[in-house]
């Protein structure tokens, strides 16, 4: 709870969060050795250091005995005013070359300039009396050799590392991206090969998904054969109804004739929710607009009020054409059989595709909105069959399908025509 505030700063992806536990330790590691050992370790080397030279300086100064520079190898020149520098100056990588000048200016106060131009050499700048002595002599009396080094070898081979480190996550987390690609697939209605590997969890969850898969399609081919004997048997009476209702009178025979096509009609719905049709045929790159176009054409044939307004942006999407079709059509027919007028509008995003239908009928109230996605649903509580056949499927249908190509049915309220507004939306 209380790290809560962090979650926004997080990253979403599985291999940026994998890569930030490995790189997040490494780095904080280096890090608190960096600041330890380069800062305490070098630091108090290079005072010691320092300190020491500095006394042996002074001490060859009081005594004139110039032994004590021999034995250090420190080298005196005079120089003139113009070859000592403007500044102090040391490499911007050296951490212990501000120390070394800090700690010469403390220990003598004649000093007028230190130079560190590398690694090896220091040269210190002292005024005597009216001259400028400077004195040349090796790094390693007033530091340890090569400090930056540390440094160095740390960034370079926690990198290296890091690297190696990894390339063996990307090949532990592409078993994980396989098995999710595989799952979104089929959620989607699509079947792409799979097959488990990785560490012992991943070929757990992925045997486990695959039993699942191969148990959802074995339902779904045992419901489409059970439905196919129950439409040839339903289908058999309600001929043999037709044929010996042709021999009465047109006045007893008219009003049952439309009883049997009704129930055919309660049937059919029935039977094309039940197949799955969503479920069924292969997605294919399909223009949304051209499609509603067709299926509005459609309707406007049969004298419906129905007008497709103009289509947001441009592009294909990967869809079921005849599953999909078969949602709009029933959006439509829900729409045109509650309302009078039917507007039908297309957007399409970089991210996104989204058909509207919306009409000036009696709307849904919000309360009831979930329950009129559910199959066998009709909120019309005198389920009165003049104002349109069927069980309540026509929703649960398009909410189906809409499921199957991995997107959503939503249910509101049309801003323009007042009735109901019903989209479908579907992730590009």
């Amino acid at each position: 709870m209380m790290f809560r505030w962090l979650k926004q700063y997080m990253p979403r992806g599985l291999y940026a969060r994998a890569l930030l536990i490995l790189v997040l330790p490494v780095v904080t590691l280096q890090l608190v050795v960096s600041v330890v050992f380069i800062q305490r370790h070098f630091e108090g080397v290079t005072e010691q250091l320092t300190d020491q030279l500095s006394r042996a300086l002074l001490i060859s100064k009081a005594t004139d005995d110039p032994a004590i520079l021999d034995l250090l190898e420190i080298r005196i020149s005079t120089a003139t005013p113009s070859q000592v520098p403007e500044a102090d100056s040391y490499q911007w990588y050296d951490f212990a070359g501000r120390v070394v000048i800090r700690e010469l200016r403390a220990k003598n106060p004649d000093i007028i300039r230190v130079s560190l131009p590398d690694d090896r050499i220091v040269f210190l700048y002292l005024q005597d009396g009216d001259d400028i002595l400077r004195y040349r002599f090796s790094r390693d009396l007033v530091s340890a050799p090569n400090p930056h080094q540390l440094l160095v070898n740390m960034v370079f081979f926690g990198a290296l590392m890091t690297f190696i480190a990894f390339l063996y996550l990307r090949n532990q987390l592409r078993p994980i991206a396989r098995l999710s690609a595989a799952a979104e697939a089929f959620g989607r209605g699509r079947h792409i090969p799979y097959s488990p590997s990785g560490a012992v969890e991943v070929r757990a969850a992925g045997n486990a998904f695959l039993d699942m898969r191969n148990r959802i399609e074995r339902q779904i081919e045992q419901r489409t054969m059970m439905l196919s004997g129950v439409s040839h048997d339903l289908r058999t009476p309600l001929t043999r109804l037709k044929l010996g209702l042709s021999f009465l009178e047109d006045e007893d025979r008219e009003p049952l004739e439309r009883d049997v096509e009704d129930m055919q009609r309660l049937i059919d719905a029935f039977l094309d929710f039940a197949r799955g049709d969503s479920e069924s045929g292969v997605a294919e790159k399909v223009n949304p607009d051209e499609l509603v176009t067709g299926i509005v054409s459609k309707f406007q044939d049969a004298g419906q009020k129905v007008v497709q307004l103009d289509t947001e942006g441009q592009g294909e999407v990967s869809l079921k054409k005849t599953a999909m079709s078969r949602a709009i059509e029933n959006l439509i027919g829900n729409a045109v059989r509650y309302g009078s007028t039917c507007e039908v509008s297309v957007s399409i995003t970089e991210r996104a595709l989204r058909i509207r239908v919306e009409d000036d009928g009696p709307g849904i109230a919000p309360e009831q909105r979930e329950e009129a996605v559910r199959p066998f649903v009709r909120l019309d509580p005198s389920r009165n069959q003049d104002r349109g056949s069927g069980v309540g499927l026509g929703l649960a249908i398009a909410a189906d399908i809409a499921r199957a190509h991995g997107g959503v049915l939503r249910l509101g309220e049309s801003e323009t025509l007042g009735g109901l507004r019903a989209d479908i939306v579907i992730a590009r």
